[in-house]
């Protein structure tokens, strides 16, 4: 009775020095965590401070996808023996000085990717790494401020492919106008005065025209999220079959020290293309832009990311 009645006293003596140790550690805690958010907050506080004053910001964030395969004798599929993969990457890049009377904004752009498919049967076919999607663009956006939202500003922007077709098509915008920056991560451009020059093999299916340029831009960083979205529009005043626009965006997500996991997709309209394009075929499936098939373009990425 004796022992039973000791071993009962000795496990409440356990149980309560247990309780009153969690409980001290967990008071411990919530101070610590306290602090670190307090000394977080005027961290925060800091950075505001360092970004508001002038001169230059720079940053990049990007997304590495790929995949490689390969198959011996896999009867289930059309070709039993192949090697296969893709490899693809994006790079979003911005350096831009920020003075009290000026600003100059610069950015880059780009999507590439690489897919192949070697039929091991097939002695004819490709066995290396064929480009897919081929984005690039880069622009320069200088303006003077004429009140602390609104700034005379000029832009010169170009587009191409890098991997496949360089420079057929390339569109280099020129023009000048307005820009409005009602927040600090949002700018939009307006110009009224663009001129859309065209570069191209294809005289007559591309033709350079004087129109409107409308680009509305926004790029945040939300702790371990990054991500960018990009309106780029040209209205041609010649004719709605010159113009086109594109939507592109880019997400990240920090999943430890600067590696994680990004997703990008892009939009576009161009009837230039899509009728160049239609012409090419055999037969060809359009005769002019009056009745060819302007379908939405579209692409997208998904990989690790990796922020500079």
């Amino acid at each position: 009775m004796k022992k039973l009645l000791f071993f009962a006293l000795l496990s409440l003596s356990v149980s309560y020095t247990y309780a009153q140790t969690k409980e001290e550690l967990q008071a411990k805690k919530a101070e610590k965590q306290a602090e670190a958010d307090a000394a977080q907050a005027e961290a925060n506080k800091l950075q505001a401070q360092i970004d508001a004053l002038p001169g230059w910001r720079t940053g990049a964030f990007g997304t590495i996808g790929g995949s490689l395969s390969g198959f011996n004798n896999w009867y289930a599929q059309g070709a039993p023996n192949n090697n296969s993969g893709n490899i693809g990457f994006t790079v979003n890049a911005y350096a831009n000085l920020i003075q009290d009377k000026f600003f100059w904004r610069n950015s880059l752009t780009t999507n590439l990717n690489w897919v192949k498919l070697d039929d091991k049967d097939d002695p004819n076919d490709k066995d290396s790494f064929e480009p897919t999607t081929d984005v690039f663009n880069i622009s320069s956006l200088y303006g003077r401020n004429i009140t602390k939202t609104l700034a005379a500003s000029g832009l010169l922007e170009y587009r191409t492919t890098l991997l496949d077709n360089f420079n057929d098509p390339g569109y280099l915008d020129v023009g000048v106008g307005a820009t409005w920056t009602p927040a600090k991560n949002l700018v939009v451009v307006i110009h009224p005065l663009n001129y859309n020059f065209v570069f191209a093999d294809n005289d007559a299916v591309f033709d350079s025209s004087l129109g409107a340029k409308i680009v509305a831009d926004y790029s945040r960083q939300l702790g371990a999220i990054s991500f960018k979205t990009n309106l780029s529009a040209f209205q041609s005043y010649k004719s709605s079959d010159l113009s086109n626009w594109t939507w592109t965006n880019s997400f990240s997500y920090t999943l430890w020290k600067m590696i994680g996991v990004g997703f990008d997709f892009g939009l576009r309209s161009n009837k230039q293309e899509a009728l160049n394009y239609a012409l090419a075929q055999t037969p060809a499936t359009a005769t002019g832009f009056d009745d060819v098939d302007n379908d939405l373009q579209s692409y997208w990425t998904f990989g690790l990311s990796y922020k500079f």
